[in-house]
């Protein structure tokens, strides 16, 4: 499987595609092969960005985004908003979507989904607010059911999760993570049962592509009982029905407690490869399969503290779900700091991303948010810069990562692609 990250603009506008393992199967009529799942991160393309009032503030992009128009891309299965402002919230940008598709959702924090409806140009129902993460709450993460390859094979699942700051004065700091463990040809040599319906979220059943547009999909492997807020996603389109959305669990449930350090709770194999220890004696290989590797991705282009914010994530999430080490960061490089009575912090930079990089072990790690653009306002005149180049940031990570500093660093230019295989 493959993840393909796509530097849209010079700043934070990202396109993600998750895909399975080559296989020799049709396109559906959108030009993806089965089993992809693709998020649209923070478009803003072209055209000005203010907050609250042009004198305020006023960015423009010095380098034009690589592509004009949003109907350049494919369909995509998600938009992701993660800021209220106009730079992660471009309403120009957003009124390039096709606001009669059946394939994509608006996912927002809470403050971006209340600007987006206010916008009344995209369905009430395709633009949902995201909820707060919380270790306790099965609903507080988004859960996209997507179906099998073929007929007989096993589905796979993908996961939405905020994490905003606490007590955050500025409102900028927060971090969403995306997991992906692709459906298959083969179904998983045990079956599980199917989780009940959440109340609270709404639930979509898009069509299996082996079935006409059935208006559910069929019945996945059984998972043990929870009520997760699902999401049925594939590459068709969706109909919203009251049938239950179900997913399956990437691996058996996990009681690892919160510690300062993810990695201290991963072994190393003789093999060089870091894996999850068992969560139960009495769980074998003879009853329940081997978890599938999982991709992960955690995208904070202002920054979030690992500690405390991220660790419960990652511990109770992406532990138990094989989605370690994570395969991607995206997260600025250069700090940004206004005055205390502007907010503080604006970008958290190397420190913060090192932090998160260590700890998660991740493979590659993609700034964001670092453009050079023409700011203008009052705000501007008291903002404090420390740019990193591209070598600093890499110094920085082997010195503070140590033997697990394998991350790989990148600054994709506007319009590169890199891909993470598997």
């Amino acid at each position: 499987m493959s993840l393909k990250i796509k530097h849209l603009n010079g700043d934070t506008t990202f396109l993600l595609t998750f895909s399975p393992a080559e296989q020799r199967l049709p396109s559906n009529r959108y030009g993806q092969p089965p089993g992809t799942f693709s998020v649209l991160i923070d478009p803003w393309l072209s055209g000005p960005s203010t907050m609250w009032h042009p004198k305020f503030l006023l960015s423009k992009h010095i380098v034009p985004s690589c592509i004009s128009t949003l109907s350049q891309l494919p369909e995509p299965n998600v938009v992701l908003v993660s800021q209220d402002k106009s730079d992660h919230c471009h309403e120009p940008t957003l009124r390039q979507l096709d606001p009669t598709s059946s394939l994509t959702n608006l996912l927002a924090v809470p403050a971006a989904a209340k600007k987006i409806r206010g916008m009344k140009y995209f369905p009430p129902d395709r633009v949902h607010a995201l909820p707060a993460y919380s270790s306790k709450e099965h609903d507080s993460i988004i859960r996209f059911y997507i179906p099998p390859l073929t007929p007989g094979g096993a589905p796979g699942e993908a996961t939405v999760t905020y994490i905003p700051a606490k007590m955050d004065v500025s409102g900028l700091h927060n971090a969403v993570g995306i997991t992906y463990r692709p459906p298959t040809a083969a179904p998983f040599p045990t079956r599980y049962s199917p989780p009940s319906k959440s109340p609270h979220y709404p639930n979509f059943s898009i069509p299996n592509p082996h079935q006409h547009r059935a208006a559910v999909p069929p019945t996945p492997p059984d998972s043990p009982p929870q009520r997760p807020r699902t999401l049925s996603c594939s590459t068709e389109p969706s109909t919203i029905s009251n049938a239950s959305s179900s997913s399956i669990p990437l691996s058996s449930t996990s009681s690892a407690t919160t510690a300062p350090s993810i990695s201290h709770q991963l072994s190393h194999s003789s093999h060089g490869h870091y894996h999850t220890p068992s969560s139960s004696s009495t769980t074998s290989s003879h009853h329940q399969p081997r978890p599938a590797k999982t991709l992960s991705l955690l995208y904070s282009p202002h920054g979030l503290s690992y500690s405390p914010h991220l660790i419960p994530y990652a511990t109770h999430h992406l532990v138990p779900h094989a989605a370690l080490p994570l395969t991607a960061l995206i997260h600025g490089f250069d700090r940004v700091e206004n005055p205390w009575y502007m907010g503080g912090n604006v970008n958290a930079g190397i420190p913060g991303g090192i932090e998160i990089a260590k700890n998660l072990m991740a493979r590659h790690w993609i700034g964001a948010h670092d453009e050079d653009k023409d700011n203008s306002g009052l705000s501007v005149k008291k903002l404090r810069m420390k740019k990193f180049g591209l070598q600093e940031v890499w110094e920085c990570v082997r010195r503070e990562c140590g033997i697990r500093g394998s991350c790989e660093v990148r600054a994709l230019e506007c319009g590169e692609e890199m891909c993470v295989r598997s």
